[in-house]
């Protein structure tokens, strides 16, 4: 397969990932080549781009094998066997590591001018370059994001030398390669114009990106003297923002969530995903099934974000999140504008529902049959506009093909109905 360029590989190469755009994927591309390959596939998933800087370890008087790598956040990767059989002592490899550190935060102040890092815990990282010869920085950057926390690493590039991709697949949770030619001698080979990236390249797309997508910021949300941890992202010009409450046994990394979320971002509604409980408290199992406690939690967390923002505000409960959610609504002044339920279990909210002023989304799978009917007795109890929707085949967590994005396409449009108000 002959690309035009990096562009035409880096579109070619989306429509090979669009299965990963409901994970809430971050893009990294590797300096410099690879990131005007990972403009085009963060620009098609919707998702945030940046760029994976690793600095290969090698060994003192034969720099061509590597003996590990580093990365920003003070990730390493260290190969005890080369080191051992190498005979590279303590100091020369505290040494290498100094001087390729530096090295390292100068490129990334660079390329990011004065942004900070995408924070990579708990996500799908999708590691784009354009093209794997060795494999040897494919590989030292995939292990480096592995190290900041990275939940699913995928390697995506448009051609590969085919051993190298397969040895890959031993390193990653998966490799998107759309072409491996048996007869392959270098990258460059397989693109009509492959013209060296500039570093000022490199700078003026990452800095297209961070203005064409959502900004996402770490928060500390402030919930009646309680501090959570939550992430918020808001999009430009958001018409609303949508609060979610997570169900029993997760937190505001779900992948579930995170992926409804992406495509609430997507349609210009802001999100904030928050751990309504402590480390501490999560450890007593009861605490998890107490709606009153997390209804509270969601409450003073509502209130938080409306000091923060002056935007319509909506909630999107998944189990007993749910529950809390219909009893947070259901307060004359809990400002909350809309409620979509996945999943829910809105009849733990008991006599509360009769109070919700907000209008309601009850989404349930349509092989969940007690929970439908659970959500069926939940409905008559409502007394505000609301609509029951079953997913054909569904389970309980959506995780059939094609359910979750149903379940995100239902909420993004019950958001945007209810919440957004009409320009002009």
């Amino acid at each position: 397969m002959l690309f035009t360029d990096r562009t035409d590989a880096g579109r070619q190469l989306a429509e090979a990932l669009r299965h990963l755009e409901r994970r809430d994927p971050v893009v990294l591309g590797l300096p410099r080549g690879g990131v005007p390959v990972a403009y085009e596939v963060a620009r098609a998933l919707g998702a945030p781009l940046d760029v994976i800087v690793v600095r290969k370890l090698g060994v003192p008087y034969r720099p061509e094998l590597g003996f590990g790598a580093i990365g920003e956040g003070g990730a390493r990767v260290i190969s005890d066997e080369i080191v051992r059989h190498a005979g590279v002592r303590e100091k020369d490899l505290e040494a290498v590591e100094r001087a390729e550190e530096a090295e390292l935060l100068r490129r990334a102040q660079t390329y990011r001018e004065g942004r900070p890092r995408l924070p990579l815990e708990g996500r799908t990282v999708v590691v784009v370059d354009d093209g794997v010869a060795t494999g040897a920085t494919a590989r030292a950057a995939c292990q480096v994001v592995r190290a900041q926390g990275a939940s699913r690493v995928v390697l995506a590039v448009p051609v590969a030398s085919p051993d190298v991709a397969a040895r890959l697949r031993e390193d990653v949770d998966e490799v998107v390669c759309l072409s491996t030619p048996h007869l392959f001698s270098a990258v460059g080979e397989w693109y009509r114009d492959f013209s060296q990236t500039s570093d000022e390249e490199v700078v003026s797309l990452l800095a297209r990106a961070s203005t064409e997508t959502a900004t996402a910021e770490e928060v500390e949300v402030d919930a009646g003297g309680v501090p959570l941890a939550g992430d918020l992202v808001l999009p430009a010009d958001a018409g609303a923002v949508v609060v979610f409450a997570h169900g029993s046994g997760s937190s505001r990394l779900s992948p579930r969530n995170r992926a409804v979320a992406g495509v609430l971002n997507r349609a210009g509604l802001g999100t904030l995903l928050f751990d309504l409980l402590t480390p501490g408290e999560e450890v007593y199992r009861a605490n998890v099934f107490d709606i009153g406690l997390l209804a509270g939690r969601l409450a003073d967390t509502t209130a938080w974000l409306r000091r923060r923002v002056s935007l319509p505000v909506g909630s999107f409960g998944a189990s007993t999140g749910a529950a809390a959610a219909l009893r947070a609504a259901a307060a004359t002044d809990s400002g909350v504008g809309a409620v979509v339920s996945r999943g829910g279990r809105p009849d733990l909210a008991g006599a509360d529902l009769s109070g919700v002023r907000a209008p309601t989304l009850l989404v349930v799978g349509g092989a969940d049959t007690t929970v439908i009917d659970l959500n069926r007795q939940a409905q008559a109890a409502l007394h505000c506009e609301n609509r029951l929707e079953i997913v054909p085949g569904a389970t309980h967590l959506f995780e059939e093909p094609g359910a979750l994005d149903r379940v995100a396409e239902l909420a993004r449009d019950w958001f945007t109905t209810h919440l957004v108000r009409p320009a002009g």
